[in-house]
């Protein structure tokens, strides 16, 4: 399928102009997303950040997109709207960074579906340079996300996601660690049939970006944004099911690791198991790498996590959970 403006699209009545959703016009009838069952979880710690960014860290850390649902020939189409472009971020108070993101934040919007749905992805390219969406997974080769989308171009990648999973997508233009130490990624969900038992669902992807051009990270961060969840721990209640969905989008380095303090946690390897395989305190990823993290805290208090290589910890993958009582 060759790209197309987006100005085309609109003339065909294949798009609507709003920001956050998408559908594809006469194709099938609206209906409403089903949900994961997820638990109650704590009231956000009323802390403002200190940075002037278009994106809340904290906020689109539980997340998640869902699509516009469409019935077509009796089967599910999940439309998802995701645009390219260039938006300066603060990092810290010293550094301001330009970075390339999709909608407006980083990681890109965590897009979620069933096993056995039809995935409709309208992808605009916004920014000067040419971008990409290449998901993982299984999808025909014209839908891989490897031939540039250009500027003011749009192009619609669709395909079935049959095998639950995680599959993170990214920019896939040369040079690809560009691209990605831009901040070109995000994360696609498949949820198994049944859906996994209720829990306090957290996205987790860790990051480096390289400031001066050289293939050496100089700053590190989950989330985007260096040590947002050190300064402001992440609020969980005690004795609950905590799921994070946990990715290394971290180039230049040939693996990290993510430990969690004073517990372990259940691994469910690539999201594609429904029974742990291991568990442990410490796991090991290279980049694109991804896993479904379990635990639960039964006492209170602040507990660290971050990559046991500390040098990449203390450059900024640093993030504390607050452990809270249920009121």
């Amino acid at each position: 399928m060759p790209p197309v403006t987006r100005r085309q699209l609109l003339t065909a009545g294949l798009i609507t102009t709003g920001s956050t959703l998408a559908a594809l016009a006469g194709l099938g009838q609206l209906t409403q997303p089903s949900r994961p069952k997820r638990d109650l979880v704590p009231p956000p710690e009323d802390q403002p950040s200190a940075l002037d960014n278009p994106f809340n860290t904290h906020q689109i850390l539980r997340e998640f997109d869902f699509g516009t649902i469409r019935v077509e020939q009796g089967r599910t189409v999940r439309v998802f709207e995701i645009t390219a472009k260039s938006v300066p971020i603060q990092l810290n108070s010293a550094i301001s960074f330009m970075s390339w993101i999709y909608n407006d934040r980083l990681p890109g919007p965590t897009l979620r579906a069933n096993e056995g749905d039809r995935v409709r992805i309208l992808f605009h390219n916004a920014d000067a340079h040419g971008h990409t969406i290449h998901l993982h997974g299984v999808h025909p080769a014209e839908m891989d996300g490897v031939k540039p989308v250009r500027h003011g171009e749009t192009f619609v990648y669709e395909f079935d996601v049959n095998q639950y999973g995680l599959y993170p997508y990214h920019c896939h233009i040369s040079p690809v660690t560009r691209h990605l130490s831009k901040g070109l990624y995000g994360l696609l969900i498949v949820d198994p049939p049944g859906g996994r038992p209720a829990a306090d669902e957290l996205v987790l992807v860790m990051a480096g970006y390289d400031l001066d051009d050289d293939q050496h990270n100089n700053i590190y961060a989950f989330n985007g944004i260096p040590n947002a969840f050190r300064d402001r721990p992440i609020r969980i209640y005690q004795n609950q099911r905590i799921r994070i969905y946990l990715v290394s989008m971290i180039e230049f380095d040939s693996a990290v690791t993510f430990h969690l303090h004073a517990n372990l946690f259940d691994v469910f390897p690539t999201g594609r198991s429904l029974q742990p395989t291991l568990n442990t305190d410490v796991i090991t990823m290279g980049t694109a790498e991804r896993h479904i993290l379990e635990f639960s805290y039964p006492y209170l208090g602040k507990y660290m996590f971050h990559p046991h290589q500390d040098h990449i910890a203390d450059l900024g993958c640093m993030g504390m959970f607050e452990v809270v009582a249920r009121s």
